[in-house]
């Protein structure tokens, strides 16, 4: 009776383990191929599943352009020696007198370290009067000057010179050696030599962005084409604020790689090759080479030239399929460029499952031989 209870329990066992199985699936790290190919247009889905090729690589070249408009671009160099309102200038009177206007008994001159030039532009000297100051270089002010304080004293030499003050400063904030306020000088007067003067940028300049805030209008570059191209070097205006950030673009990497996170870009421009790369590549035991796919939001521009149609309308969704195991296949992935907010995932190879099962089934007959053991005792 006993041999006849061990005889049936195994089989049922196993039957009863297979149905566990079938029913409840195996676990996966996402969809495979077929299930994703299920789920395109084609299939009655809401995807349009594409294989990568030159043509669709071409087609979805769209990288982000950074540049400054027009009246950036435009604006003349500000002269260093240009007074502007809210400036701060020194002067030192000589009169050539033992008792002079302005100078003290014993002293030959007048020192006046800080005179500011008000909104209006004007500044005030003693005996001199209400001068215009802003739009004049420091030269032109020491002339005028001169010319008034003649009139009273003989023979006055003046020596003006310009310290500082906020219409002719910018602001730099941001990922830069030394943020605060500087003043725009003669080796000061555009924008890469003022953010030399702040000791540079503290981010990797591949991932470096610039932007210049004037009034209203803001304009952003790249910090590496600040140097590739030099017509983008502007020239400075005063109250300029600058502002130094790093990149914000990132894509998100699934499935069967050797990272799986939101992985910020680490180039301007980064390819599906270099995307692998940067999580760590291919997981050598489980992904499938011919399984990497590339999810996106595809504005109806790009969606029409990749499908070959023209009625697209509205951001369209696209999966891109490559195959790495095509003779083509990695320079397909090298020129395929990745942009903000894809999703890069990479699926399990068939294989894989086959293995999840075996050791799934086979840990089933241990459990039941476990059980037909204990069943026999």
């Amino acid at each position: 009776m006993t041999f006849k209870s061990f005889r049936w329990a195994r089989p049922i066992a196993l039957i009863a383990a297979l149905a566990v199985m079938s029913s409840c699936g195996l676990p996966q790290v996402g969809p495979n191929k077929r299930q994703i190919y299920r789920g395109s247009v084609q299939k009655q889905g809401d995807a349009f599943v594409v294989s990568v090729n030159d043509r669709v690589t071409r087609a979805t070249a769209v990288t982000p352009t950074l540049g400054f408009s027009e009246s950036f671009l435009n604006a003349a160099t500000l002269g260093s020696d240009t007074i502007q309102p809210g400036d701060v200038l020194g002067l030192t009177i000589w009169e050539n007198v033992d008792d002079g206007l302005l100078s003290v008994e014993g002293a030959s001159s007048t020192i006046l370290e800080e005179v500011q030039v008000d909104g209006s532009g004007f500044i005030f000297v003693p005996y001199a009067g209400r001068i215009r100051a802003s739009g004049n270089s420091p030269e032109a002010i020491r002339r005028i000057i001169t010319t008034k304080l003649a009139e009273q004293t003989p023979d006055p030499q003046v020596q003006v010179r310009r310290v500082a003050g906020d219409g002719s400063t910018v602001s730099l904030t941001g990922s830069v050696g030394a943020q605060g306020v500087f003043a725009i000088e003669r080796p000061t007067r555009t924008l890469s030599t003022m953010l030399s003067r702040a000791g540079g940028v503290t981010i990797p300049p591949e991932i470096a962005q610039v932007t210049v805030i004037r009034g209203k209008e803001r304009s952003r570059i790249w910090f590496q084409d600040l140097y590739d191209h030099p017509e983008l070097d502007i020239a400075l205006r005063g109250g300029d604020r600058i502002l130094v950030e790093e990149d914000s673009r990132a894509f998100t990497a699934l499935g069967a790689t050797g990272g799986q996170s939101r992985v910020t870009f680490e180039s301007q421009n980064l390819s599906a090759l270099e995307a692998i790369a940067q999580v760590g590549g291919l997981n050598a035991n489980t992904a499938d080479p011919t399984g990497v796919f590339v999810l996106r939001n595809e504005p109806a521009a790009v969606a029409n030239i990749v499908m070959g149609r023209d009625d697209l309308d509205g951001a369209q969704r696209l999966v891109y399929v490559l195959d790495l195991t095509q003779p083509n296949g990695l320079f397909h992935a090298r020129d395929f460029v990745i942009r903000d907010a894809d999703t890069l995932y990479v699926t399990e190879a068939p294989f894989t499952q086959w293995n999840k099962a075996i050791s799934a089934f086979t840990g089933s007959a241990a459990s039941v031989n476990g059980l037909t053991s204990l069943a026999g005792n």
